[in-house]
């Protein structure tokens, strides 16, 4: 099977996944192409060929208006689904696989992509946020950005069982779920106690890692608020800004030092290089990923924590994260968005740390079996096709 595979995401979990699905399928005996920028990360053990023609949809410097933003992405999310037609169709790819599941200006660049359906194009894409609810523009155009982000694909892949809202009827979309692997990341080169005097931390602290993109839906600010009744208690939060829209990482800063906690809190505002993560995660004692209850996907930051067998303090709507942290016992599980809800998660975890399911999660979840279903339902497709031929 030759498969070409859209990845214009060039760090962060997205990227990681597309790296990890990839390397697996070429285990299983897929020809994989990785359709992705000049920016996305080589060196890591990829098996797969790499061709890096795409347009990188952060901007390279930062742009002085919104209006320019919007015009920023609009022209490189055109280019890169352009190019991505234009290679498919050079290129003779019967199978397509999108990292991930985009509607954002579909009505403009679908129409294509529904062409080479018509000539036998099969594409299926990995779906980590199944629920669409950040509207860009008027409610109309969302809904009909929704159904054409679907209308051209056969296979829908999530990590959590869920009737995907496409707006209208897709008979010819297949939903499947398939298990999200953990990520692999080089050992650590420093010991713990190395890393927390690095970054000015007591030896013998419980310490909390926040790391990924700093975004409003992570409630950081409600875990600074819960910190004051924890003395002893330390954060680091590792990442960088997720954008304007969101709030910046002075406000965190700011809200530390009015609560009189700011020398807890420690910040690695930037990117983190891989080894780093290695370190910080080895230094910590728990993950936070205490996402707000419109947070509805799978976290690769869980299953970077379940690498190191790091227990997590966890919060989430409905969710592959809610399911598998409960299932395996991964954390505390607490309700969302609320303040009290963490102080007694943290309390909890502190008097009675969970015992998680390590050896059991990583045989239900890894990228082999993800990258089996995926193989096996595109061979599925071929099969049907074939036995319409006259």
């Amino acid at each position: 099977m030759k498969l070409l595979y859209y990845s214009p995401a060039s760090y962060g979990g997205i990227a990681d996944y597309a790296h990890e699905q990839a390397n697996a399928l070429v285990a299983l005996g897929v020809d994989v192409t990785v359709l992705t920028t000049l920016k996305y990360p080589t060196g890591r053990g990829e098996k797969y060929q790499i061709v890096p023609i795409l347009q990188e949809v952060a901007p390279t410097k930062q742009l002085p208006h919104k209006v320019f933003k919007v015009v920023h992405f609009t022209s490189v999310t055109l280019a890169n689904f352009s190019k991505l037609a234009s290679f498919i169709d050079s290129n003779t790819f019967q199978y397509v696989l999108l990292g991930s599941y985009v509607e954002y200006l579909a009505p403009l660049w679908s129409g294509r992509l529904r062409q080479l359906t018509k000539k036998g194009v099969v594409f299926g894409a990995v779906v980590h946020d199944p629920v669409r609810d950040f509207i860009v523009g008027p409610r109309w155009w969302h809904r009909w950005s929704i159904a054409c982000g679907y209308s051209f694909l056969r296979e829908a892949f999530v990590h959590e069982s869920i009737e995907l809202d496409m707006v209208r009827p897709m008979p010819q979309l297949r939903t499947t779920v398939v298990p999200h692997g953990t990520y692999q990341f080089p050992e650590a080169n420093q010991s713990p106690e190395e890393t927390r005097s690095s970054i000015t931390l007591p030896l013998d602290a419980k310490v909390m890692l926040a790391f990924g993109h700093i975004r409003d839906n992570k409630n950081l600010n409600l875990v600074i608020r819960a910190m004051v009744n924890f003395p002893d208690l330390y954060l680091i939060v590792a990442g960088k800004e997720q954008s304007s829209g969101q709030r910046p990482v002075a406000f965190y800063q700011e809200l530390a030092t009015n609560l009189g906690i700011e020398n807890r809190c420690k910040w690695q505002i930037r990117f983190i290089p891989a080894t780093e993560v290695a370190n910080l995660f080895a230094s910590a004692d728990v993950i936070l990923l205490t996402y707000s209850k419109h947070f509805h996907s799978a976290s690769g930051v869980l299953n970077t924590a379940v690498a190191y067998r790091k227990p997590c303090l966890a919060s989430a709507g409905e969710s592959s994260l809610r399911s598998v942290v409960q299932k395996y016992e991964l954390g505390i599980w607490v309700e969302p968005d609320d303040v009290e809800s963490i102080v007694t998660g943290i309390r909890m975890w502190l008097e009675n740390p969970p015992t998680p399911q390590w050896q059991r999660y990583f045989e239900e979840n890894s990228w082999a079996l993800n990258a089996k279903l995926v193989s096996h339902c595109l061979a599925e497709i071929e099969t049907q096709e074939l036995k319409k031929v006259p």
